[in-house]
């Protein structure tokens, strides 16, 4: 199947404005790295900082715009593999995988759930309510249908005391940093279609700029590793978030080369 890169510019719950360039610098690692030209969703805007009910109405219409993007790809019967600034903009996403594959299983690689709803967040982060909108948990506006027993969840080590309830009562695979990881995600998966989210914090801090730096993460050959196990199955699709192009604001850009080049198996996979 034919593979459709997408780029994401706009506002999505940004703390900063790194994650947009970000993206962008991603984006064009891929096309460069497959050969692909990359359609660009929204224009950048300043990050707001805001509470989640400010943010999602501001970044509601380049979000919505983004559910179309992806509703086009996978109805021409491709896959999708876009670079996503934040993960708020999976509110968008997975509705409509959801909505094209309802049996896959959605991979989410990241240093937190993301899965609070608003009436128990205590920050007002969007993006901690990113996995829970398409879950079905709360009422984003755009939509929901992704089975929460479809979801596993890998790296997480700063979950909230709700989330963590959750995870225990659904029952939903949550694999942890450590030895065997290929072999208990693959377990988890089960030979199931997947979609993978890549959360870059997911990794050990000072590999690449994130937002959030949580010890105890994954190494790029882990998260290869991971890649390799991954792709014995049929990969729908795959989002890359949360990666900032600097260090500091101002600072000299970081290539998201050894990011993508940790992908690669997964990529190859896509590209067949």
């Amino acid at each position: 199947m034919p593979i459709a890169l997408t780029c994401f510019q706009g506002r999505a719950g940004d703390h900063n404005d790194l994650g947009i360039p970000g993206a962008k610098s991603v984006a064009s690692g891929l096309a460069r790295k497959l050969g692909l030209e990359a359609v660009v969703i929204g224009d950048p805007e300043p990050a707001l900082n805001g509470h989640w009910t400010v943010e999602l109405e501001a970044a509601m219409p380049t979000l919505k715009r983004m559910q179309d993007r992806f509703e086009t790809v996978y109805a021409a019967g491709s896959v999708s593999l876009a670079a996503t600034s934040r993960c708020a903009v999976s509110l968008a996403t997975l509705p409509a995988v959801a909505r094209h594959h309802k049996d896959v299983v959605v991979v989410w690689f990241d240093a937190h759930g993301d899965l609070n709803t608003p009436e128990v967040s205590s920050t007002g982060y969007l993006g901690g309510l990113a996995l829970s909108g398409p879950c079905g948990l709360w009422q984003s506006g755009l939509g929901d249908g992704l089975s929460i027993g479809n979801v596993v969840l890998v790296g997480q080590r700063d979950l909230d005391p709700f989330e963590a309830e959750l995870i225990a009562a659904k029952g939903i695979p949550h694999i942890r940093p450590g030895p065997d990881l290929p072999q208990r995600l693959a377990e988890a998966v089960a030979g199931r279609p997947v979609y993978i989210h890549l959360d870059c914090d997911v990794l050990n801090p000072g590999i690449v700029p994130t937002d959030y730096r949580h010890d105890d993460g994954l190494s790029l050959d882990d998260l290869r590793a991971a890649c390799v196990a991954l792709a014995k199955n049929e990969v729908v699709g795959l989002e890359i978030a949360e990666f900032q192009d600097v260090w500091s604001a101002g600072g000299d850009p970081v290539s998201p080369e050894p990011l993508i080049d940790a992908l690669e198996p997964l990529l190859e996979k896509l590209n067949r």
